[in-house]
């Protein structure tokens, strides 16, 4: 085992944009697996609004835009759709749930809280694979939100249509300019850490709301109220018929999110309780959810008296009002919520699962900025136009989303019984309860192979019989997830309980995260945390009232965390700073 020392004011690894000593860096916990990005949050402040704002950047986007029009055009009845909206999210919401519990109640993300079912070393297997879609979704993101900047230069800058006609590597010198900018804006967002970024995804969810909102109500006084229909479909499938169509309305929503599903742990972890995360998700997934879907169906529906044909693209619909006022204000609204999704979506989560990889020499930042320039070098506008390509190379990694998903949640809740010892999550021990087999727990690694193999062979297979005019079951691929999710929970229980390796820690207390309790910080953990905020403050050479004795500084520290503790919500208990077991707030 490495000692690792505090961290100082002028060291690499910082904790993802908060003050030094922000993560609860201990100095018996090995460099090998720790950085102050990993490490348990000291404190845990995002609110639910916080929350709600994460879904809303997640929400606002051009791809939810048409996701949300395209359920609108199945040919299913407007309450058959709006069924399959509710029905849809609100699975989400109790997933999102699930995968933010482990990660709120120890303050750590994703790749760490993975130590626990797959090994210490193991878990880099996840975090890979979730790293490497992430990569491929930030170019795609990326460039999109480039081609929303390329009609306002088109628009104000008459002369860059020449540009157009200048292309390297398959894109335009325009679109290469496009692209270098919102890369630009979204790697500083990304340098100047959490709380910036925090404050970004508050403000941006609201403006696209309010920018959206008057667009609603500008198309919809041209075209008349009563020309706007919820229907956007011309083919109305009768009762039976639709209900299959319906499940697949359902499944699309649930894959839709299944990213930023996985995901939700890294910024889980910030929630100041569980039950402020719950009520953020409740606010952001199903009522978020179904207005925006509602806001953009009367929006497309208007298209079609205004301009003449069905519009689902929101970019293509500002673009035809033709007004220069329109055109800046669309064109930066969703350049805003494209670098919102992005940044929660497919930047933040790999530089967690790259840092995890390497912890010494990758921090958080670092890890953010290799996805970042492999997701230029992927030459994303090459291959996001051809279905083929997107279907065969992300589909494969996409459909391993579900597997993951569902041992994560057998391991934690039912294997583990949400009992957690966090400091064993950052030793190399051979000796150490998560150590398993050379740092490999044998049941989650032959869980993703076993449940992988059937998921991808769903989720790749069916359009390749098509393609080749064998035989259609295409509609199987919908439902990839479900079906992964389900053989990855069934098989790593069924693994676990061949041959048990994920311990529970019945009986102990000290040092345990329980999910289903609060933990009570003794005064002699407040000492010890006091001594490391009164050196990692010298270190900074910032004074801590109360620090120039250990003794003196526990006192000051209890009073410190009843006045930081968050106001309970109903149900609820006042949620504790972190201890040696890392954040546990009370279950609502």
């Amino acid at each position: 085992m490495t000692s690792t020392p505090l961290t100082g004011p002028h060291d690499l690894v910082e904790a993802a944009g908060h003050p030094h000593g922000g993560g609860n860096m201990k100095p018996h916990y090995d460099d090998r697996l720790a950085n102050e990005d990993l490490a348990p949050l000291r404190k845990q402040k995002w609110s639910s609004y916080n929350i709600f704002a994460f879904w809303m950047s997640d929400v606002h986007s051009v791809g939810g835009y048409v996701t949300a029009g395209s359920l609108f055009a199945l040919g299913l009845q407007s309450w058959q759709v709006l069924v399959a909206l509710i029905a849809g999210i609100v699975i989400v919401q109790v997933f999102a749930n699930m995968v933010a519990k482990p990660s709120q109640k120890t303050g750590v993300p994703y790749p760490v809280i993975n130590r626990v079912v797959f090994g210490i070393r193991g878990a880099n297997i996840p975090a890979i694979i979730r790293g490497l879609i992430a990569i491929a979704w930030y170019g795609v993101q990326t460039f999109l939100a480039a081609e929303s900047l390329n009609i306002i230069f088109l628009k104000f800058v008459p002369g860059s249509a020449a540009l157009l006609d200048v292309s390297f590597a398959g894109l335009s010198a325009l679109g290469w300019i496009s692209y270098a900018i919102l890369w630009t804006a979204q790697f500083l967002l990304f340098w100047n850490g959490m709380e910036v970024i925090r404050r970004f995804i508050d403000w941006a969810g609201p403006a696209v709301y309010v920018v959206m909102i008057v667009l609603a109500v500008y198309l919809v006084s041209q075209a008349g109220i009563q020309n706007i229909s919820f229907t956007l479909s011309t083919n109305q499938l009768d009762f039976w018929a639709s209900i299959p169509v319906m499940f697949g309305a359902i499944a699309l929503v649930v894959s839709y999110f299944s990213g930023p599903m996985l995901n939700f742990g890294d910024f889980a972890r910030y929630g100041k309780s569980f039950a402020a995360v719950k009520k953020g998700n409740f606010w952001g997934l199903p009522v978020n959810f179904v207005f925006f879907s509602l806001l953009t169906v009367i929006t497309a529906s208007a298209t079609v008296p205004v301009f003449g044909s069905l519009i689902t693209d929101p970019i293509k619909t500002v673009e035809q009002i033709d007004t220069p006022f329109a055109i800046l204000l669309g064109g930066l609204t969703f350049v805003t919520a494209t670098v919102g999704i992005n940044i929660v979506a497919n930047f933040i989560s790999p530089a967690f699962d790259f840092s995890n990889v390497a912890p010494k020499k990758i921090s958080w930042r670092a890890g953010g900025m290799i996805a970042a320039v492999g997701s230029t070098f992927l030459m994303p506008w090459n291959w996001y136009s051809n279905s083929d390509a997107i279907h065969y190379s992300l589909g494969v990694l996409g459909a391993l989303i579900g597997p993951l998903f569902g041992i994560l949640i057998a391991g934690y809740y039912i294997a583990a019984r949400q009992r957690v010892k966090v400091d064993a999550m950052f030793t190399m021990d051979a000796k150490g309860p998560y150590w398993y087999r050379n740092g490999f727990n044998p049941n989650a690694v032959k869980a993703v192979i076993v449940a992988g193999v059937p998921t991808v062979a769903i989720a790749v297979f069916p359009k390749l019989f098509a393609d080749l005019g064998l035989f259609n079951v295409s509609w199987i691929s919908d439902y990839s997830w479900f079906i992964g999710c389900g053989l990855g929970y069934v098989l790593f229980l069924l693994f676990e309980r061949l041959d048990p390796r994920v311990p529970t820690f019945e009986g102990e207390t000290e040092g345990i995260s329980d999910g289903t309790a609060d933990a009570v910080e003794t005064p002699a953990e407040a000492g010890a945390e006091a001594l490391v905020l009164a050196q990692t403050a010298a270190d900074a050479g910032t004074p801590v009232p109360g620090s120039g004795a250990a003794a003196p500084a526990a006192p000051a520290v209890l009073a410190q965390t009843v006045q930081d503790a968050v106001v309970p919500e109903r149900g609820t208990a006042a949620p504790g700073r972190p201890t040696a077991a890392g954040p546990r707030e009370a279950l609502a």
